[in-house]
């Protein structure tokens, strides 16, 4: 069983069920990231949260990383001709393609069970991240196997705690206010 999102299934990105399971602004005051900050959404999909908290950080550009090129077209037709500073870039799911220190806030959300090498992308937010940056991961927790991936392949937030620790973050934080979802943050 493959670990990775299907793109045929791109409607599913787009519901806005999602902002409603996971609320942005809830999000964003709980995770505090500095105004007039330079974002990266590892496994953007669609860009529906990129979109969202571009719009709460107000300033700032938010690079949208995917490994998929049919999500990378889509956020190019349908979110960056009114979102010019969402710049969607693929990657090859093992590094990202930014400069070291371009951004102040990288997230995941509903991606860390996905990912093949979780440490190794975790050690590349870091070297993404300015001094003082942070970064947010958002999946889904043990309570509904009925939606989201199979619970074969989600992650305990404490493993995730424990791959943050190893990637060189601190002030680490596992929040459990979400339904269906875990919220683990941390700093550079």
């Amino acid at each position: 069983m493959s670990r990775l999102f299907d793109p045929k299934k791109i409607d599913k990105l787009n519901n806005p069920t999602r902002l409603e399971m996971i609320p942005p602004g809830h999000i964003w005051k709980i995770v505090n990231p500095a105004k007039h900050t330079d974002m990266v959404e590892i496994g953007a999909g669609t860009g529906l949260f990129s979109k969202a908290f571009q719009k709460l950080s107000g300033e700032g550009k938010t690079i949208a990383v995917d490994i998929s090129e049919i999500m990378i077209d889509w956020m190019q037709q349908n979110i960056v001709p009114d979102n010019p500073d969402i710049i969607p870039i693929k990657t090859d799911g093992k590094t990202l393609p930014l400069l070291n220190e371009s951004a102040d806030f990288v997230f995941m959300i509903t991606v860390h069970h996905e990912l093949e090498d979780p440490k190794g992308i975790l050690a590349e937010a870091n070297r993404t991240l300015r001094s003082g940056g942070k970064i947010l991961i958002i999946d889904w927790n043990m309570k509904d196997p009925e939606h989201g991936p199979s619970p074969d392949i989600r992650c305990n937030p404490d493993l995730v705690f424990r791959q943050l620790q190893s990637a060189g973050f601190h002030d680490i934080t596992i929040n459990k206010s979400l339904e269906n979802f875990f919220i683990v943050f941390a700093e550079k």
